[in-house]
């Protein structure tokens, strides 16, 4: 009888290439399951780590486990390479460091995040919350404030990194070179790593197998983050092809195939948004409200709250591509951002 295949989320130790494991930490009460990081090793140097995952006992336990079937210690680790700020990617780094010594490096396009998540959690949420009211999403944002305010969220300690990556950097890891590229729009800062030798990408959230990565989920997003997206996407496209190492989802043999996909499906929202604007829908909360959700297709009123306010952010990401291309116009009216047919 053949074995069954694990899913790509189930604890793993897989070698992808040679000297890279691919290690699947948990994202404990998060519907994404897990977070890939990478693992690069040679024989004669300390490995180093492309993410880190959450700052969770999970996380930490399946870390160590993971190592320990490599013959390696978490003191073993001599660096993480950190795609981007989100907790589920760099807070892990961050505890480690606490404990023994290891660098922590991170994208110079996140510069403000940080500093930003740095700050007392109630002003990242009061940012959060003027984000969603200004877009229509006031009853969403006053609703989230309330549930907050029952079950306060879990606190993760932002710091700063030991380095900042810029774009062209060159970054040596044991047996290879990688190549800091910046990749700005899921984060303003994300930076993905290219092994152009061994034609590998370690691709973070800017590239993912299976989904598409949320646009200006930030505090601070830029004024057109998916338009900065898009042209991620192509910078990636004029790159060598590559085998797709992302943080979420499968391994996949294509980087330029994926890039197709996401770029098509970035063209039918934008239709789909565009349309929505000319049946009535003028706020970001609106049109969100009007359109349909992850691959299932699923409502709006069917997601929970948080993600109501990623369809919202996501929306309104697309809105304001529009605006940027000369399609729609955006007024303020009474501090809520309308978009018109321009």
């Amino acid at each position: 009888m053949a074995t069954p295949q694990l899913e790509w989320y189930e604890p793993n130790v897989d070698e992808v290439a040679d000297g890279v494991y691919r290690i699947p930490l948990p994202l404990p009460n998060d519907g994404l399951r897990a977070v890939n990081i990478y693992l690069i090793s040679g024989q004669d140097d300390s490995p180093v780590c492309v993410d880190s995952g959450v700052a969770a006992p999970e996380a930490r336990q399946a870390l160590v486990g993971s190592l320990a079937t490599l013959g390696l210690g978490l003191d073993d680790v001599s660096r993480f390479l950190v795609t981007h700020v989100h907790l589920d990617h760099y807070t892990q780094a961050v505890a480690i460091r606490r404990e023994i010594p290891v660098t922590v490096s991170l994208g110079s396009g996140e510069r403000d995040g940080i500093e930003l998540m740095c700050r007392p959690n109630d002003e990242r949420l009061a940012r959060r919350f003027e984000q969603l009211t200004s877009n229509g999403a006031g009853e969403l944002a006053a609703a989230i404030a309330r549930q907050t305010a029952a079950r306060p969220p879990a606190l993760f300690d932002f710091e700063m990194p030991d380095d900042w990556l810029r774009d062209g950097d060159v970054v040596d890891v044991p047996g290879r070179k990688l190549d800091v590229v910046e990749t700005p729009g899921h984060t303003r800062g994300h930076v993905v790593f290219h092994d152009a030798a061994e034609r590998l990408l370690f691709a973070g959230d800017h590239v993912l197998s299976t989904i598409t990565p949320s646009i200006g989920l930030e505090a601070s997003p830029s004024a057109n983050p998916l338009g900065d997206f898009l042209a991620s996407l192509a910078r990636m496209r004029e790159l060598p092809d590559a085998q797709l190492l992302p943080a979420h989802g499968p391994v996949r043999p294509s980087v330029h195939a994926r890039v197709d996909e996401l770029a098509a499906h970035h063209a039918v929202r934008l239709d789909r948004t565009l349309a929505a604007v000319r049946a009535g829908d003028t706020t970001g909360f609106e049109v969100a409200s009007t359109l349909t959700w992850t691959r299932r297709e699923r409502a709006f009123d069917e997601l929970d709250m948080f993600n109501q306010s990623l369809a919202v952010t996501e929306t309104v990401a697309h809105l304001r591509l529009l605006e940027a291309q000369g399609r729609l116009r955006r007024a303020d009216e009474a501090g809520t951002d309308h978009y018109l047919i321009a």
